[in-house]
């Protein structure tokens, strides 16, 4: 093991990790059949997007020549190799849990129907669909390598048919069928009882003939192509960042295949002839025992009824702090919102915005958009806003992966209502969560604000966890202005009083932060780290939370996926423990807390601890100073890093284990149910409290 070894870990296999911390949830047996389904499902997502942007990364810089090693010691060959290794240990994994899951969710009422297993009725239901729906739609396309050779779309599926030669001596023919469009992949076919499907792929197999009449069909195979998503941006030399946006999309569409996924029954030839048309090897080609594209399985695992296959269902509630009876203005005034979603409800954030829209006191709203929902709330009151003559500006980062698309069409929609749209910063991210909005009041002009962890996406708010914190404190005011003023026009965020910006300024604050920790413990005093994030990944932070171990700094990571660091190693990082919490809700706050000599100073954070966000990002930090809203945090990192039923804990040796197996982890703390339960509670005693106090109608104050 290398120096670098023994410090860090490898950040793709360590992301590889998370996904099988994901997997084993669905591999748990205590969880709900559909609960584990939707696991099963979110796995096979997040494998896809792992393939297509960091293996096709790999892939390139391999391509290239380079030899550079990472924080690990390891080569972008060493690397893959490495990957190809862990994936396909992780693909069987999943294949093995989906035929369990079939097993055990026909028991249930739920069946997947096999072509030979259908009754008579079935049977004339799929003659008839078949004759008067598929077949009318679906054309076979001859393919040969070459130019003339199709594009196959990414991550759609695929029908390879394989058909014998007309003359002999003469290779093969070769023919596709695409199952992605129109159809849906799951049929419903006609039973007597519970839930009956059938797989598109099945019922074409079944019917095959019907497109090559007269000729002898050798094979047919189901496969699926992935391709590389890392194309960048030369921004240097772009003149229209929306059009070369486009192009980018265009080119991704024709890029270089990372993987082919193939059924396992395929023959080599279809297999090497599928490798020649899309000119890879054969170490991108995972052959599959079972049915490809196990995210297709997702709207399965909500199928209505069978309630009692899935979890609980959990509800955002209403924060007592939030009074639906008077208007947001008023009740930041009176004092700032901490909001923990989705336990709590993302409305009042949405509310804010839409007040603003209307409210004719309101001059200006300005605001960062990443990640939208497809039918946005937020887009709609900030078009509203501007048509009614207010001043609106909105930086719609066009170059968020994956959403480039729908980012374009928002900023379209809403420079035709009028208004001010800018495209990002150029050469950066811009990732930061924040609204401003400025208000004329009796005093003079007063801003608001929201900071967040998480996107304005109304939809993901109900599925991720994420902090909110709404205020009208003067300098985050003031501060948000600074901030948009930098990143909307050519000004430097200089003068910022209580927020920190990267790149410019949150790598230094949290460097500043640990050294006052190392510090402290050095003359004796108590000192204390707990940080909560998404990823860990970023050397020179890794190195000076190392260093604080060694001074005897007490560090606990509460770390969601990605950690480079290795914690337990004495003389290294012997008081620095790290846990990860996969549970029904995604873990997506990033908070931070350091004991301070007792002054218990606590941010949270757009930014993870990784070089992107650091270095390549606008990041914002914020500090959260009020006595309730700092508290809250606090108990809320606390409750996590003492997680036992859905945590993990990260060996020296790079193994995550279930945290409650571990010696002296007797208590049974479920974090996320423990907010659940809390955040139900506070709605209960508030209801009782309300029924004691009487509450007159006031004209204005109805919504």
């Amino acid at each position: 093991m290398t120096g670098k070894q023994k410090k860090f870990f490898n950040r793709e296999l360590s992301w590889l990790d998370f996904n099988q911390r994901v997997l084993e949830e669905a591999k748990d047996l205590q969880n709900p059949l559909l609960e584990r389904l939707k696991f099963l499902a979110i796995t096979a997502s997040n494998l896809d997007e792992f393939f297509m942007v960091r293996v096709g990364g790999l892939q390139l810089i391999r391509k290239a020549g380079k030899r550079q090693t990472d924080a690990a010691g390891l080569t972008p060959g060493m690397q893959l190799e490495a990957i190809q290794k862990r994936v396909r240990q992780m693909a069987a994994e999943q294949i093995d849990c989906c035929n369990g899951l079939e097993l055990a969710l026909t028991n249930s009422g739920i069946q997947r129907i096999k072509p030979d297993a259908l009754n008579g009725e079935q049977e004339q239901y799929l003659v008839r669909l078949f004759t008067e729906e598929i077949f009318p739609v679906l054309t076979p396309i001859a393919i040969k390598a070459g130019p003339s050779c199709p594009a196959f779309q990414n991550l759609a599926l695929y029908m390879m048919v394989r058909l014998a030669s007309e003359k002999e001596g003469e290779e093969d023919r070769y023919a596709v069928l695409p199952l992605s469009q129109p159809f849906e992949r799951f049929i419903t076919l006609p039973s007597g009882k519970g839930h009956s499907f059938i797989l598109i792929e099945d019922v074409i197999r079944k019917h095959l003939s019907r497109w090559f009449t007269g000729l002898k069909v050798l094979e047919c195979t189901v496969f699926r192509v992935t391709r590389n998503a890392d194309i960048t941006l030369g921004e240097d030399e772009a003149s229209d960042l929306l059009s070369d946006i486009a192009s980018v999309l265009e080119e991704r569409r024709r890029s270089d295949c990372v993987r082919i996924e193939i059924e396992a029954s395929a023959s080599r030839p279809a297999q090497q002839f599928l490798c020649r048309l899309l000119e890879t090897g054969p170490d991108n080609v995972f052959r599959v025992a079972g049915p490809l594209n196990l995210k297709d399985f997702l709207p399965l695992s909500r199928i209505e009824g069978f309630n009692e296959l899935k979890a609980e269902g959990w509800y955002p509630q209403l924060s007592p702090q939030v009074d639906r009876h008077l208007p947001m203005f008023e009740q930041i005034a009176a004092n700032n919102l901490l909001l923990y979603h989705p336990y709590e409800s993302f409305d009042p954030v949405v509310r804010l915005i839409e007040e603003a829209a209307e409210d004719p006191s309101v001059m200006a709203i300005k605001q960062v958009l990443y990640r939208t929902s497809s039918g946005s709330p937020v887009i709609t009151a900030l078009a509203e806003a501007a048509e009614a003559g207010k001043s609106v500006t909105a930086l719609v980062e066009l170059k968020a992966r994956f959403d480039e698309e729908r980012n374009i069409n928002w900023a379209q929609r809403l420079e035709q209502a009028g208004v001010q749209v800018v495209y990002g910063v150029q050469g950066l991210k811009t990732h930061a969560k924040v609204c401003l909005i400025v208000r004329r009041e009796p005093q003079g002009i007063v801003r608001y604000v929201h900071y967040g962890t998480g996107n304005y996406n109304d939809t993901t708010a109900k599925l991720y966890s994420d902090v909110s914190f709404m205020t009208r404190d003067d300098a985050l005011g003031a501060d948000a202005s600074v901030f948009f003023n930098a990143v909307c026009g050519y000004s430097q965020p200089s003068g910022l009083r209580k927020l920190y910006m990267a790149p410019l300024g949150i790598r230094d604050r949290l460097i500043e932060l640990i050294d006052g920790e190392i510090e402290r413990s050095r003359q004796g005093q108590k000192a204390l780290i707990l940080l909560k994030m998404n990823s860990l990944a970023d050397e020179a932070l890794i190195g000076k939370l190392y260093e604080a171990s060694r001074a005897g700094v007490r560090i606990k990571l509460n770390v969601r996926g990605i950690c480079c660091l290795r914690p337990g190693v004495s003389g290294l990082s012997k008081n620095i423990t790290v846990t990860s919490i996969v549970g029904r809700y995604l873990e997506h706050a990033r908070i931070f807390y350091f004991y301070r000599g007792g002054e218990e100073k606590v941010f949270i954070s757009s930014a993870d601890w990784m070089p992107r966000n650091l270095d390549r990002r606008v990041e914002l930090m914020i500090p959260v100073e009020d006595r309730s809203g700092r508290r809250r945090l606090i108990e809320i990192i606390k409750t996590h890093c003492d997680d036992t039923v859905k945590s993990w804990t990260l060996l020296s040796d790079g193994v995550y284990v279930r945290t409650a197996t571990l010696p002296g982890k007797k208590k049974n703390i479920d974090s996320q149910q423990f907010f659940y339960e809390q955040a139900r509670a506070a709605v209960r005693e508030a209801a009782r409290s309300s029924r004691t106090t009487l509450r007159p109608h006031l004209p204005g104050r109805q919504k």
